[in-house]
């Protein structure tokens, strides 16, 4: 079960990514950590890499097709994989294609955009034990004070609305029309992928359960 996870920021993708991989037992191949491992580990394509990154430039699509390559070759993913922040363009997509790498489901969690400000600009985290509150959904006991210590909560510079509501933008412009991309693919004849529309909206299991039997139907 190869898949493609895709949806905005602040949609709760991480969990539900974390979920699938638990569920049908595969892992979540990162682009990043890929992309770390094989500089820190000095590949041939790492070390490609580390000139890009050292010159202060965008890592290039075509390196990144090949540590994905390399990547889902491994013995851990005979079961299949779960793409994480890749493809991000219909380009990138493309390039996937004609590497000949199948795509069994693409999975779009989707959540309307004044849902996912209030979820992000209302986070509140205690930063040195990392633990996170909500000021509407998991309020602290105290306003502003983190249960256990009593010490300040702080809202995060990336969790402020107009950022927020930026990063929403960005993903409208850049990575919405790989969701079309794909649905139109996925209704064509010559297309083995199934695209699911799975509401993001509700509780984690609630959602979690949408993607489960969408996935196993």
């Amino acid at each position: 079960m190869n898949i493609i996870l895709l949806g905005p920021p602040g949609a709760g993708k991480g969990t539900q990514a974390a979920h699938i991989c638990e569920k049908f037992n595969i892992p979540q191949v990162s682009t990043g950590d890929m992309l770390r491992a094989a500089v820190n580990t000095g590949t041939s394509i790492g070390k490609e890499a580390k000139k890009t990154i050292d010159a202060g430039n965008l890592v290039s699509d075509e390196i990144i097709i090949a540590l994905v390559k390399e990547r889902i070759e491994s013995p851990d993913c005979k079961n299949g994989y779960l793409l994480d922040g890749f493809p991000r363009t219909i380009t990138q997509a493309n390039a996937l294609k004609q590497q000949g790498i199948t795509i069994d489901y693409i999975v779009e969690v989707k959540v309307p955009d004044d849902d996912i400000v209030v979820r992000m600009s209302g986070r509140r985290v205690h930063l040195p034990s990392g633990r996170t509150y909500h000021i509407t959904f998991n309020p602290p006991i105290e306003k502003g004070k983190d249960n256990l210590t009593g010490e300040n909560l702080i809202q995060r510079v990336d969790d402020d609305e107009n950022i927020v509501r930026g990063r929403l933008k960005i993903y409208h412009k850049q990575t919405e029309p790989l969701v079309k991309y794909y649905r139109d693919d996925a209704k064509a004849a010559f297309s083995d992928s199934k695209f699911i529309a799975i509401s993001g909206v509700g509780s984690l299991d609630e959602v979690k359960d949408r993607i489960t039997s969408a996935l196993i139907s």
